[in-house]
């Protein structure tokens, strides 16, 4: 069976940058699952992977347009320390939740501390690179309706 829209797809997959350093990957655990065409994996490794077989595997360099994006530094601001209920306990390079404008909750990464600000970064961690991944396709089968209309894997 060939990898198309709506086929639940699960793939065994290693993330390096382009220094081979490894930044994610499904060795002791899981293959990742996701159905096909509902943008739950990003398009540069989505568009690599259609038309393939359970067994393929193929190892696919991802720009940053078809990954997370281009690194934007109008991205960056800063905010009071006061803004966080435990301003001793944050650290750079540290992950925070909090809600944007319209009320969506939101993750933005520490990028620096200062006396009373904090500089935030809302780009993804992995803007502006180009990704590395080898991947080996585990299975592909049809999606149910159920998982269809729920948008994800049951």
């Amino acid at each position: 069976m060939k990898i198309e829209n709506d086929k639940v797809v699960s793939i065994d997959y290693t993330l390096k940058d382009d220094g081979g350093e490894v930044l994610d990957t499904s060795q002791d655990r899981e293959p990742l699952a996701f159905i096909f065409g509902s943008g739950n994996i990003i398009p540069g490794l989505e568009n690599a992977l259609e038309g393939k077989e359970k067994g393929e595997e193929l190892s696919v360099s991802v720009e940053p347009k078809e990954g997370y994006g281009e690194y934007d530094d109008s991205l960056m601001f800063e905010v009071g320390k006061e803004q966080f209920q435990d301003a001793s306990q944050i650290q750079e390079g540290m992950q925070v939740q909090a809600q944007n404008s319209n009320g969506q909750v939101q993750i933005f990464t520490i990028k620096t501390i200062g006396d009373e600000k904090v500089t935030l970064d809302a780009n993804h961690p992995l803007a502006g690179q180009t990704l590395h991944f080898d991947v080996a396709v585990s299975d592909v089968r049809e999606a149910t309706q159920e998982e269809i209309d729920h948008g994800h894997v049951h």
